[in-house]
């Protein structure tokens, strides 16, 4: 996917912090991440930021609102250095034209609602913990680095960002995490966690 949308898009830089996207502005573009992570989220009527995913190097952005033209329903903001490829919805829309790029979008679009739908099972079939110790798994099968026998998350999340991502309050989150530390399943720090044994953990995610 990524030579097409070379030919037609340019290369852009963010900051930490930067928004990549903002909910509720027009699909006029798409992006794919070359480099450094980002997180999606979108705000309640509560006015809580929810996240919704994190996703990183070759991922797609903004590419459901550039095909149906409606607003996006979320922003996207660099949780680190961003290098993204940035194509204009109309020449994104072009690309469909070409049967091999359409079904490589078809493709990660499947697997993207598929895992939007197992988290909505998860959420209401498991408690808080068991949903913390589901996100940690995933957090440390896409971005765990090899520490000292266990796996850091290399992934600059606060608890604030983790409590939006399991529909958790931060009083519950903190609650969660300090269980998982007292099994001797994960340790913390200040926007680190290590995982210690990721299959009690998985175990602790399908339990209620």
């Amino acid at each position: 996917m990524l030579e097409p949308l070379r030919e037609r898009g340019r290369t852009v830089a963010f900051e930490t912090g930067e928004r990549l996207m903002h909910e509720g502005e027009p699909g006029d573009k798409v992006a794919l991440i070359l480099s450094g992570r980002v997180k999606v989220s979108h705000v309640g009527t509560d006015g809580r930021e929810q996240v919704l995913d994190f996703r990183g190097p070759g991922e797609l952005l903004g590419e459901l609102a550039a095909v149906d033209q409606a607003p996006r329903s979320s922003s996207v903001t660099a949780i680190e250095p961003v290098e993204a490829q940035v194509v204009s919805a109309l020449d994104f829309r072009a690309l469909l034209d070409r049967p091999e790029f359409a079904a490589e979008l078809l493709r990660r679009l499947s697997q993207r609602f598929r895992d939007a739908d197992r988290k909505r099972i998860e959420f209401g079939a498991t408690d808080t913990v068991g949903r913390v110790a589901a996100r940690l798994v995933e957090l440390a099968e896409r971005y765990g680095e090899p520490d000292g026998g266990g796996v850091a998350i290399a992934l600059p999340i606060n608890q604030e960002e983790l409590a939006g991502w399991t529909a958790a309050s931060r009083a519950s989150m903190a609650n969660a995490l300090q269980t998982l530390r007292e099994l001797g399943w994960i340790e913390t720090g200040r926007r680190r966690i290590k995982v210690l044994d990721i299959e009690a953990l998985r175990r602790r995610s399908v339990q209620n």
